[in-house]
């Protein structure tokens, strides 16, 4: 077989598309070594600010709004702002430590260049941004349990919430991070699309106070369907219904690993 034979065969042999742990368990090793020298930092920032979400609006709202429906504000307040939490602690770091490491650092060309494929890298960095996600999303919950929120067992499942959120929201964000021209760009997808699912999610008022066409588009934004499960974890669960939020969650982050997974592998390989 000639030189020119070889190379044409090479070009027609399909690319590996199985899935293997052990590039994953490479992946997160490089994460958490990185992930000990700014612990700290992203720590005090993912944690402190939903806190302070929590403070502003549960005691500023809550002078003026004692309940809404059963609930305290406060604990409304509180148990919404784990999905924001959720939301910008898996969103921002997808689409700005994706787009750093793959044009500036070029990490991932030199991840690729081990026995790693594009999908095994997007789901290693994405499983890391959610199990990430789903400790520092629970804060406001804490924070609330010292303001006279009634612990309860459903709390045990908050967690798995916003993972599964967070798995979403930070395939999303590598998506993203694999579309755009340049970082700066990034300004229009927060204020064109994070801000406006973070407002309607019945994070700060039920949605049910919106428009008709604003309640519809609030069904669609997955944000929704994690304040809806974590209220439902805290206060009491609806099965029935918390199936249809937790399939909601479900089928948003597969959609997000397919398009993130073809848009960076057009970017690193293609």
């Amino acid at each position: 077989m000639t030189v020119q034979e070889e190379t044409a065969e090479a070009v027609r042999a399909p690319r590996l598309r199985r899935f293997e742990t052990a590039p994953v368990r490479g992946i997160w090793r490089h994460e958490l070594a990185l992930f000990k020298r700014y612990w700290k930092s992203t720590s005090f920032a993912s944690m402190v600010e939903p806190t302070f979400f929590l403070l502003a609006f549960g005691y500023g709202f809550g002078s003026m709004v004692a309940m809404i429906g059963d609930y305290r504000y406060l604990d409304f307040v509180a148990t919404g702002v784990v999905g924001t939490a959720a939301l910008f602690t898996s969103v921002f770091p997808g689409m700005f430590n994706g787009y750093i490491r793959r044009v500036f650092q070029h990490t991932y060309d030199a991840m690729l260049a081990a026995p790693v494929d594009v999908h095994e890298l997007v789901t290693a960095e994405a499983l890391w941004i959610a199990a990430k996600s789903a400790v520092y999303s629970c804060t406001p919950l804490v924070v609330a349990l010292f303001f006279g929120l009634d612990p309860s067992f459903g709390m045990l499942l908050v967690p798995f919430v916003t993972f599964f959120t967070a798995l979403g929201f930070g395939l999303f964000g590598m998506w993203t991070s694999s579309v755009v021209p340049s970082i700066n760009s990034f300004d229009y997808v927060i204020t064109g699309v994070v801000t406006p699912l973070f407002l309607i999610a019945g994070t700060f008022f039920p949605v049910d106070a919106l428009p008709g066409w604003a309640q519809k588009v609030s069904y669609l934004n997955p944000l929704y369907h994690c304040v809806q499960l974590v209220r439902d974890a805290v206060f009491g669960l609806h099965p029935l219904a918390d199936l249809g939020h937790l399939a909601g969650l479900v089928a948003f982050a597969a959609l997000m690993w397919m398009i993130a997974v073809r848009g960076m592998r057009r970017r690193l390989i293609d």
